[in-house]
């Protein structure tokens, strides 16, 4: 990794900030058990309609009741899927049990005080998720480091493109208005690293607990280990 030339960082967040546990033992779980009232109670709300319209038209059944969308949902997050939305709708769950206090956003405890850092240098931060900009919003602002907002030029999530195509990555690059080499990507995952490697982005693989070290891409163990 060329160090001087990096002028931002775009960081996944499963598995790279936050422990991929926060997410399939607290998020998924709340969303599972929360989404059924909510959408009885918010279901003329018009950002809610709409995403019921969305789920719908995803089942090929634009005339399905609002019980057989319940289900559809419930079995999405049972099978993690990545369907447009039930990101959306798990969204604003989220933000009503963050907005509750019933959670904070889990950061690993070298993420904060790197990503400050950066920014001081003059780094422009970004966050690449498959989970929605709005969830990621909620993650880092309601985090159990304080808000972290402030941080971050901006979010994408899978309206860019997935996470394993390069062609997501050339259109970061392009929002960023940088070269391809100036951007420095942080994920846990290979296949993601690859894509954005074949972008002609920089790439670092974190290597926390349970995930496997690949040898394509420089390896570290924290945030507090990348030197910039």
């Amino acid at each position: 990794m060329s160090n001087s030339t990096v002028r931002a960082i775009v960081t996944d967040i499963e598995g790279t900030t936050t422990d991929i546990n926060f997410v399939h033992k607290v998020l998924f779980p709340y969303a599972h058990a929360k989404l059924p009232d909510f959408l009885l109670a918010n279901a003329d709300t018009p950002a809610v309609a709409e995403q019921i319209d969305a789920v719908r038209s995803e089942m090929d059944a634009p005339n399905a009741p609002l019980e057989a969308v319940i289900d559809q949902l419930l079995h999405w997050i049972e099978t993690d899927q990545k369907v447009t939305p039930l990101k959306a709708l798990q969204g604003m769950v989220w933000a009503d049990g963050y907005q509750r206090g019933d959670f904070k956003g889990h950061l690993y405890s070298d993420v904060a005080p790197a990503l400050r850092q950066w920014k001081d240098l003059g780094k422009a931060l970004y966050v690449y998720s498959s989970g929605s900009v709005q969830a990621q919003k909620l993650l880092f602002g309601y985090s159990d480091a304080g808000d972290l907002t402030p941080l971050f030029s901006g979010y994408f999530d899978t309206h860019i493109g997935h996470k394993r195509e390069a062609a997501a990555y050339h259109r970061i690059v392009t929002e960023l208005d940088l070269p391809p080499a100036a951007v420095l990507f942080l994920s846990d995952v290979v296949e993601e690293l690859d894509a954005a490697k074949q972008a002609g982005m920089q790439t670092l693989q974190l290597v926390r607990e349970g995930t496997q070290a690949g040898n394509t891409h420089a390896c570290v163990t924290r945030f507090d280990e990348i030197a910039l």
